[in-house]
């Protein structure tokens, strides 16, 4: 029987890496993490989730600043931002968070913390800083990185992105975005409201395109609202370096258009890390330069596993952090439980925010499936307007059975909100249930109470029961002699 140096090598000190690494070592397992950085945490405590949403919450308090005659209170005049202290409470914040991403907190629950670059050898065997490191099973969460597509001038014009952005020494002047999913209209706004002029160039004809249109829309309107400019439907011509900053030269709706701006964000998707790995010379299946894994997350070579970002599939740390504890339960130990995304939420966080768990209306339609919408607006709920936030949505999609198959809000702490939707969901609680549960008055939750109550008072309210009750009554009358 073979002898390896350690039971499971992981590799990536993300959110899927660390979630395998921790979980199997505090079963006893002999375990190994290496990070091609000299820190844990991976891009979403350094360049993303944590970074981002502090800027959020920053930019936001800002505009709520420049709200305060919403409010009774006296307008006050907002001065310019100094961004060095905007990035200094961020690098706070990241420091308090790696406290729990520490070497010193894995080593003291037994993994053995390497770091280098690495590439596999053979399905066993990988070549560390030089040397050869064996271990019976291997999981890949390398994540992934800022994709670069081909645009004419860009290898020549100094472009941010997600890795760049929250240390730069002073605010933008102004930013061209390229993109509009979702870190290309979190940062978008989140700029404009600190203080830059922004513009957003986005290839579709809608941002955040996997969404529905209607509740995009509210994202759009909100961020229009704060001052980005938008150009959609856009073909992107090329770059160019200018003294004032970057040129795009683009065409949309048969328009030739120039955007001039200080600096250039590139938020056009994201490719994962696998370049340089080995993984092509030993058999492991790529699809698009991400490594192809079934329902157990096992790549092609059976005791090689992948998770998180370097799959290609969900580009999320919660979605990571699943898919880590999937590959314990298979890795670990040995049962075969498969990875299920029906019920995978997920959030972006403008202003409104938009989450989404199951399907939405452009879901329900690829996939040939019936179904109505039963939708709310914010403007009916008392604390949505008492807090100044009555503009949002709640749209929730049923089957033909009745049954709700998916539910998206597009309003203030829309994430939030959406958490009794998962429970629902996932408990296959019955809308009845939800409708007839007591919530707190006033508060944003009584949204999702009110979206279920308004489904059922049609049926409670209907002609058939009116008819029903009448015909009841009339019964009961006659008994009683009335």
């Amino acid at each position: 029987m073979a002898s390896y140096d350690f039971d499971l090598g992981v590799i990536g000190g993300g959110a899927a890496g660390l979630t395998v690494a921790a979980g199997a070592s505090q079963l006893g397992v002999k375990v190994l993490l290496i990070d091609k950085d000299e820190r844990l945490g991976g891009d979403c405590l350094h360049y993303g989730c944590v970074p981002s949403k502090t800027l959020i919450r920053t930019a936001r308090v800002r505009r709520l600043m420049g709200r305060a005659g919403d409010f009774g209170l006296p307008e006050v005049e907002l001065p310019p931002v100094d961004y060095s202290q905007v990035v200094q409470r961020i690098n706070e914040v990241i420091a308090e968070i790696q406290v729990h991403d520490s070497v010193e907190r894995f080593n003291s629950l037994g993994v053995e913390v390497r770091f280098g670059k690495v590439y596999f050898i053979d399905a066993h065997s990988v070549s560390l800083n030089g040397r050869n490191v064996s271990a019976r099973s291997w999981v890949v969460a390398t994540g992934s990185s800022p994709a670069v597509p081909l645009i004419k001038g860009l290898d020549e014009v100094p472009y941010l992105t997600n890795v760049d952005l929250f240390s730069l020494p002073e605010l933008p002047q102004s930013l061209i975005v390229l993109g509009g999913g979702p870190i290309a209209v979190e940062m978008a706004q989140s700029f404009q409201r600190l203080g830059s002029e922004v513009t957003v160039v986005q290839r579709s004809n809608q941002i955040l395109s996997r969404e529905d249109e209607d509740m995009a829309r509210y994202v759009m309107d909100g961020m229009a609202d704060d001052g980005v400019r938008f150009i959609l439907g856009s073909t992107i011509e090329d770059v160019r370096n200018v003294d004032s900053g970057v040129e795009v030269h683009l065409k949309s709706g048969g328009e030739s258009i120039t955007v001039s701006a200080s600096k250039l964000l590139l938020a056009m998707g994201r490719s994962s890390n696998t370049t340089g790995l080995g993984l092509d010379k030993i058999g492991v299946e790529l699809a698009h330069g991400s490594i192809t894994v079934d329902a157990r997350m096992r790549s092609s070579v059976s005791n090689i596993y992948a998770a998180g970002d370097v799959t290609g599939k969900y580009r999320f740390t919660h979605a990571a952090g699943y898919e880590g504890g999937i590959v314990i339960s298979n890795a670990v130990f040995h049962l075969p439980r498969k990875a299920d995304y029906t019920w995978l939420p997920w959030c972006t966080y403008t202003d409104p925010e938009l989450a989404s768990v199951g399907m939405n209306e452009k879901a329900a339609h690829k996939a040939g499936i019936k179904y109505k919408t039963v939708i709310e607006e914010f403007s009916t709920c008392d604390r949505a307007l008492a807090e100044g936030e009555g503009r949002g949505l709640i749209k929730l999609l049923l089957n033909e059975k009745g049954k709700p198959i998916g539910c998206q809000l597009a309003a203030v702490h829309a994430g939030e909100l959406l958490s009794e939707w998962i429970a629902v969901l996932n408990g296959r609680v019955g809308l009845s249930t939800l409708a007839g549960a007591v919530h707190p008055y006033p508060t944003l939750s009584e949204m999702n109470k009110k979206v279920a109550g308004k489904l059922l008072g049609e049926k409670l309210f209907s002609d058939k029961i009116r008819k029903i009750l009448k015909l009841f009554f009339a019964y009961r009358g006659s008994e009683v002699g009335v």
